[in-house]
């Protein structure tokens, strides 16, 4: 076992310069090869997707492994920057892989990896270019995850937010065209705003690369720092939107139910991105060392977290559909991280990075649940829960008709057979699924809200915010508690069972796998939190993120022990 140990990473230490790029080019090429196949070819499609989002997955496992196998404190050596064209920063495309972006890139991974399985099951057939849609989507996550500039930010999130419109749509219906074009025109109003604040920070510092950007932005003259003010006021309004913050997230909730099971589960990552991009903006451009423009914007971020906290509290004990209780959960996961990211200490922000892992397994988890459940509820519904299948005008002619198709018929199965005691599996994974999001005792979700709570209470003087946040992050929790326990007992105590659910090995194993991940992270609490506060402290002072983007000189000799290009 030792020298299998020791040929991985001598293996990884070979390929680990190009392999920052896999996470981008393994869904890209996947989506391409998908294209040219004819659509009858299901089977091979999803068998290619499956393989995809396992190799994703590894690749991300891989990169998280080196950076805290080369982890020295929060030096430069953790940190891997590929040079695409091995052109210098801040001329040349970077990538990126840190603590932080390898953390998401792992989290994508996994969720994404659950979701394609799931997907074989039924909902694949439900329309077409349903894998190259999602390996498209993947591509722009994992892209933007690493990616060095605002410029190639704003290239991946298009790419991302194309294929979310398809996968939106994906099963046809008048509640998810009426959703998607809600979601299309605010995601389409947001990237106008991410190309104006792009735009006018270029035309004052000279550069969109993110080290370049927070290294100038240290040294502009007090006359210039009112455009970049408003340049990050008009970016982080973009973000927002993308994030779910109030009072940009009324299309969220409608758009996340109305679409197909495995879609959710995905789209759950896409309020992280946004989280994500304000995260690593707010500590790169206006980090301690950045003059008067240090911590530029913190009330107004505490403020929208507080609100978006506030607004999904009140949300999940106001609606008794599970899709919809899914949705609030995704904003008070946005606002308890938007809030915790404001109050600007890395202890809080340690807590809030294990949160954020937690509650997007968790959420991802009850989306595939909420599917189950509601079939065996309205007994085999075929396309979704709210409506019927027919009429699916963009299916090809040669392509059989959604309303001529059922299913959940085991015969349409392309995986696995119906298992028996189904209605154990729904009820003890929506216990678990309750536990989680509602932060309780013992597995992770306690965890992480008890960490934010410790390093808020860790500080020498609590502020009102601080009051206020600890307030609504206990509340939230015990109304997720209420809103959630109420719709366990409609489903699972006071409705007599009509007939036993059917679920496939291939339903089951996903929302097992994304459960396991949860128990997994509060058994490893330890090495995780670790991995978490180092990552807070390099996002506090973010001096090695940029001497490791301008070190980058050329990939160097593979042979060749050391960090990455």
């Amino acid at each position: 076992m030792n020298e299998f140990v020791r040929f991985l990473d001598r293996l990884l230490e070979f390929t680990m310069p190009h392999l920052v790029a896999v996470p981008i080019l393994v869904p890209m090429l996947t989506a391409a090869l998908m294209l040219l196949l004819d659509e009858k070819q299901r089977r091979l499609k999803s068998t290619l997707s499956v393989i995809s989002g396992l190799i994703g997955l590894l690749a991300a496992l891989a990169l998280l492994r080196w950076v805290n196998a080369a982890d020295t404190g929060s030096g430069p050596g953790s940190i891997g920057v590929y040079l695409a064209g091995n052109w210098r920063a801040p001329f040349g495309i970077v990538l990126v892989a840190d603590r932080l972006s390898t953390l998401m890139l792992a989290l994508t991974g996994v969720v994404a990896f659950a979701a394609s399985i799931y997907s074989t099951s039924r909902w694949d057939k439900a329309g077409v270019h349903f894998h190259p849609l999602l390996q498209l989507q993947l591509m722009g996550l994992n892209g933007a995850f690493l990616t060095g500039d605002l410029f190639n930010l704003f290239v991946f999130f298009e790419v991302m937010l194309a294929a979310s419109y398809g996968l939106l749509l994906h099963g046809s219906g008048r509640l998810r065209v009426s959703a998607g074009l809600h979601y299309i025109a605010i995601n389409l109003a947001a990237s106008s705003l991410f190309l104006i604040g792009a735009a006018l920070l270029y035309g004052v510092t000279g550069t969109l690369n993110m080290a370049d950007l927070g290294a100038r932005i240290a040294q502009l003259d007090a006359g210039d720092r009112g455009l970049v003010h408003a340049a990050a006021a008009i970016l982080a309004t973009a973000f927002f939107a993308k994030a779910g913050a109030w009072p940009l997230n009324f299309w969220l909730v409608p758009a996340y139910s109305a679409a197909v099971s495995p879609v959710s589960a995905v789209f759950a990552l896409l309020t992280k991105l946004g989280i994500y991009t304000i995260l690593r903006l707010w500590t790169v451009l206006f980090a301690p060392d950045t003059g008067m423009s240090a911590q530029f914007g913190q009330g107004v971020l505490i403020a929208i977290g507080l609100s978006t906290l506030f607004v999904g509290a009140i949300g999940i004990v106001g609606t008794q559909r599970l899709s919809n209780l899914a949705g609030f959960t995704v904003l008070i996961s946005a606002g308890t991280l938007l809030t915790a990211i404001g109050l600007g200490q890395p202890a809080i922000w340690a807590g809030a990075l294990y949160y954020m892992l937690s509650s997007t397994l968790a959420v991802s988890a009850f989306f595939l649940l909420i599917d189950m459940i509601e079939r065996w509820r309205n007994a085999g519904a075929s396309i979704a829960p709210h409506e019927s299948a027919g009429n699916a005008p963009f299916l090809s002619e040669d392509l059989t008709a959604l309303d001529d198709v059922n299913l959940d018929d085991e015969q349409q199965a392309l995986y696995g057979r119906a298992i028996p005691a189904g209605v154990a599996f729904l009820g003890l994974g929506f216990l678990g699924c309750t536990l989680l999001l509602a932060g309780l005792p013992p597995l992770s979700g306690f965890v992480g809200k008890f960490a934010m709570l410790s390093g808020l209470l860790d500080a020498p003087v609590l502020s009102n915010a601080s009051w206020a946040f600890l307030a609504l992050l206990l509340v939230s929790g015990f109304l997720t508690l209420v809103a959630l326990s109420r719709t366990g007992i409609r489903h699972f105590w006071t409705q007599p069972l009509s007939a036993m659910p059917s679920l496939r090995a291939v339903e089951v194993l996903p929302v097992a796998a994304l459960l396991a991940a949860c128990v997994a992270l509060t058994i490893e609490a330890g090495p995780v939190m670790q991995h978490a506060s180092a990552t807070a402290e390099g996002l506090f002072a973010p001096t090695a993120y940029r001497d490791a983007v301008f070190g980058a000189q050329q990939i160097p000799n593979p042979a060749a022990k050391g960090a990455l290009p």
